[in-house]
């Protein structure tokens, strides 16, 4: 079962005040949307049914796409960071540590990663609207 309603309680959504942070971010950006598939165990955020953030179900990780460059760049300099399974991180999947809460600078960084990867993923149209005034 897929649930697209971003006030959904998910069974575990909160470790140290990271769910807050990570749903102001994405759902920040055009059309995006906080889907929770049972399936998995944890929330997704799409933009016209493509993931461009899977999340941990305490959201203490997430993975985002990445220019292939710049992802290896984060495997090879952020610690604990690593490709993204099931093949994914071929394709520039990266799979980060969230940082807690109250880290603004962690939380700049991940907005620059979350936002890189919906300009991936979306169509160019939307992608562009992340460029405007």
């Amino acid at each position: 079962m897929v649930t697209s309603d971003p006030d959904l309680p998910a069974p575990v959504w909160d470790a140290e005040g990271r769910t807050a942070r990570l749903k102001q971010i994405a759902l920040d950006l055009p059309e995006a949307q906080m889907v929770h598939v049972e399936a998995w165990d944890h929330p997704t955020f799409r933009v016209r049914n493509k993931n461009f953030v899977f999340a941990a179900a305490d959201a203490s990780g997430i993975s985002v796409k990445l220019p292939k460059e710049e992802a290896a760049w984060v495997v090879a300099s952020v610690p604990g960071a690593q490709p993204t399974g099931y093949g994914l991180g071929r394709h520039g999947w990266v799979s980060v540590t969230t940082p807690p809460a109250d880290d603004d600078a962690g939380w700049r960084q991940m907005a620059e990663w979350i936002r890189e990867s919906y300009r991936l993923i979306a169509p160019k149209t939307l992608g562009a609207k992340l460029d405007l005034p």
